[in-house]
């Protein structure tokens, strides 16, 4: 498997500028404003979705200012999304640091994710941006759809693959597929928008249930299994699939757990054996290849390029990582 660092090599000047370029977007003259923001930069992630919007954009034309005007974008509304997470899901931690909500509140918290969405309307009015405004909108619609319909099916439980996927569509693939929209966008390549925002899309599917088999433990089971989606009573593509495809009895032994006894460590450990033994996360591998696999088709017809094949390496780092 490749390495981040040598997916990143085509685009490592970009990603390296953007950095600079994405806290001046931040910028306030609000005191507190600038500290939480700052504290949030200098604890970014891997950069994932900045090197999905970087290489879409180098594999179809040449890097730009509006390249560079779309990662902020994205990027602003991830941050956003990742900080009113914190606050609905009443999490003290983020990568391993203290979240924006359990150091100063849930109240600045959400006014700060308040603030980064009202920079997305500035910055694509001011550099007239309306295709990438409209991008963004729609991902940020889908979100908020796709978390209060997870919310609604979890009450029952009874969710099946159908609205699981629907879940997650709008959840988390619709991100990914506004990176990759907009990277096209930003370099005029407005034919390959749509098989681009597909593209984005699967791919996101993919990254989804790769999270999903995490929880029961990761390749031949190696790795320690979290349970955090059960104590969290989230119905994740392993455990519906077993759901599906097991005994009354067990269906109903499942069922009593994640409604019941979803926080008790021995309970949590039988859900996760009965989901191994039963075929959830072989069936969940399967389907995640075959997304996967579906997203690497549609760029088999553009040319082969440096930012074509760190974007499709990109994709099997998405399918083989370990955390």
């Amino acid at each position: 498997m490749q390495k981040v660092e040598d997916i990143m090599a085509p685009i490592q000047s970009e990603l390296t500028a953007f950095e600079s370029y994405f806290k001046d977007s931040m910028k306030s003259d609000v005191a507190l404003l600038d500290k939480v923001t700052q504290y949030i930069v200098k604890r970014k992630g891997k950069q994932m979705r900045p090197m999905f919007v970087f290489l879409t954009a180098k594999m179809l034309g040449e890097i730009n200012q509006v390249t560079f005007d779309a990662t902020t974008l994205v990027e602003l509304l991830h941050t956003a999304t990742l900080v009113h997470d914190d606050v609905v899901d009443d999490a003290n931690e983020r990568r391993g640091f203290f979240s924006v909500n359990a150091l100063w509140k849930n109240k600045i918290a959400v006014l700060v994710g308040d603030y980064m969405l009202s920079r997305i309307l500035l910055l694509s009015i001011e550099k007239d941006n309306l295709a990438l405004l409209e991008v963004v909108a729609r991902a940020v619609r889908e979100m908020s759809e796709g978390e209060l319909l997870q919310i609604e099916k979890a009450r029952d439980l009874n969710i099946d693959e159908e609205t699981y996927f629907e879940v997650i569509r709008k959840k988390t693939a619709s991100l990914i597929s506004t990176c990759c929209e907009a990277g096209a966008i930003s370099v005029q390549a407005m034919e390959h928008r749509e098989k681009m925002r597909k593209f984005g899309e699967l791919i996101g599917l993919a990254f989804q249930i790769k999270d999903d088999i995490f929880d029961y433990g990761s390749g031949e089971h190696i790795g320690k299994p979290t349970g955090i989606d059960i104590r969290e009573q989230k119905m994740t593509l392993p455990l519906i699939y077993v759901m599906n495809h097991s005994t009354q009895e067990i269906r109903k032994e499942l069922m009593y757990i994640m409604k019941n006894e979803f926080d008790v460590s021995a309970k949590i450990k039988r859900v996760i054996q009965v989901v191994i033994e039963y075929g959830g996360i072989q069936y969940a591998t399967t389907k995640m290849e075959e997304i996967a696999n579906e997203a690497l088709t549609l760029l088999s017809d553009f040319p082969d390029n440096e930012a074509k094949n760190a974007l499709i390496g990109l994709v099997h780092y998405t399918m083989n990582r370990e955390k």
